[in-house]
């Protein structure tokens, strides 16, 4: 897993989460992750099965929601420390499905590389006005530090924009999201090539 990891953001968005994600998609980048905390559940699962027809040849993951995961068939869930354990959420998904664990220290990382997870998302690493309840924001030396000590790829969010991106990706990440200044842009797809172009 690596470079840029698209999320989505219904609030945020100025063209809503299908167009979104069909730009991505058309820009190949290699995770989808589908998240909408304001949703009911039959308008998410709705959304969802939209999408993972849209994301056939992306990995396309879901944000904690396991129930939605299993009834669109997607790739895996994508799992903050308040929601199912990662070893839970394994025995539910199987071992092929992708899990994905949110950290903000270097304890929750090297715990959730041991219970399993595939990949970590590393948060918050600046400022972030996109997820009010994140956290104080941890800096470029949580990459650094947990790249010393765990294996799998790390994903880094959180108040990251072109400016900063560089210095993100030099810090140890593998990947990074970026999400107001993407899909609250007029030019969606000129975004995230500008991402990815920094890979």
């Amino acid at each position: 897993m690596k470079g840029y990891y698209f999320i989505t953001d219904s609030v945020l968005s100025r063209a809503g989460n299908i167009s979104d994600v069909i730009e991505a998609a058309a820009c190949k980048v290699e995770v989808v992750q589908y998240r909408n905390k304001s949703a009911e559940t039959r308008e998410m699962y709705e959304e969802a099965r939209h999408l993972r027809e849209i994301c056939q040849d992306l990995t396309f993951l879901i944000n904690d929601r396991i129930d939605i995961a299993l009834a669109v068939d997607a790739d895996g869930v994508h799992l903050g420390q308040s929601d199912m354990p990662c070893t839970t959420a394994r025995k539910l998904l199987g071992g092929e499905k992708i899990i994905g664990v949110t950290v903000h220290n270097l304890r929750e990382a090297v715990e959730a590389e041991r219970l399993g997870a595939d990949y970590l998302g590393v948060s918050p690493i600046f400022q972030t006005m996109t997820k009010p309840d994140a956290g104080k924001p941890a800096g470029l030396s949580l990459i650094e530090e947990i790249r010393q000590q765990v294996e799998i790829p790390l994903i880094a969010i959180g108040g990251i924009n072109l400016l900063n991106a560089p210095e993100v990706i030099r810090a140890g990440a593998d990947g990074l999201c970026a999400i107001s200044c993407v899909v609250g842009s007029d030019d969606v797809s000129a975004q995230i090539k500008r991402f990815q172009d920094l890979f």
